[in-house]
């Protein structure tokens, strides 16, 4: 296991949400290391399912499962003093073990399940509500807590970061025990080595950026065949919404 004075710090989203900003924001702390969805290989394999930059993912991401728990558990790579993952709940599959997390601290992003579905499905053309992760993410918390004898972990909402980025970075700071740092509000633009092979499919708006933008409405429709997607990860957001962190 890896040296008990690496802060592993991982985050829980679904896809469509600012958690590649959120990265970004981790990796501009300046001592921060970052993963950008260790288990989606892993999860590609797992399910065959057909997404941009399948063959480029499992040929450069791991995809045995305990090797990247057990990374996952471990020290930091290059040394630094901290280690950000970002993982998409939808990635981890009920047979996976999650004890690896025990060793980690926690943050849970949600985002309004009618956004999500309606702008996955504008770049995949269909969707489930496994591709959104919103139940998984329930169940994650759930057992994430259970797992680490924690009554409770943060979580935040995508649209409360973009409205409020120092107020809700110093709360999620806090919230980790660890410290807040101005250097997390910037950050430069362009593509980065640490990102996934799928970054061309999905990361053209947060490669352009420079700090997380102000809230806009989503340009994308929402057909009416979403609406039983909706329907079925709309409780588990709720639910989870009830506990979301409000900005210091």
């Amino acid at each position: 296991m890896g040296a008990l004075m690496t802060v592993r710090i991982c985050l829980w989203s679904g896809p469509r949400n600012i958690s590649t900003a959120t990265m970004r924001s981790f990796e501009a702390r300046g001592n921060c290391a970052v993963w950008d969805e260790p288990f989606y290989g892993y999860y590609l394999k797992a399910t065959g399912l057909d997404h941009p930059a399948r063959d480029e993912t499992l040929a450069q991401w791991p995809t045995d499962p305990d090797e990247i728990a057990a990374a996952c558990a471990g020290d930091a790579p290059d040394g630094e003093a901290e280690f950000f993952q970002k993982h998409m709940c939808q990635h981890m599959r009920p047979e996976l073990d999650l004890s690896w997390t025990k060793h980690c601290r926690h943050l849970f992003l949600i985002r309004d399940p009618a956004d999500v579905a309606a702008s996955f499905n504008a770049t995949m053309g269909r969707v489930t509500p496994d591709d959104l992760g919103a139940v998984r993410q329930q169940f994650l918390y759930e057992e994430i807590c259970e797992i680490t004898q924690r009554s409770n972990w943060p979580i935040i909402e995508g649209v409360d970061v973009l409205e409020n980025p120092e107020g809700m970075l110093r709360s999620i700071c806090a919230a980790l025990d660890i410290p807040f740092r101005y250097s997390m509000l910037k950050w430069s633009a362009g593509p980065r080595k640490t990102d996934g092979p799928w970054a061309e499919h999905w990361y053209t708006r947060v490669e352009n950026s420079t700090g997380f933008a102000a809230p806009r409405p989503s340009p994308h429709a929402a057909p009416a065949a979403l609406l039983p997607v909706v329907a079925t990860c709309r409780p588990a957001y709720l639910e989870l919404r009830k506990r979301k962190l409000e900005p210091l």
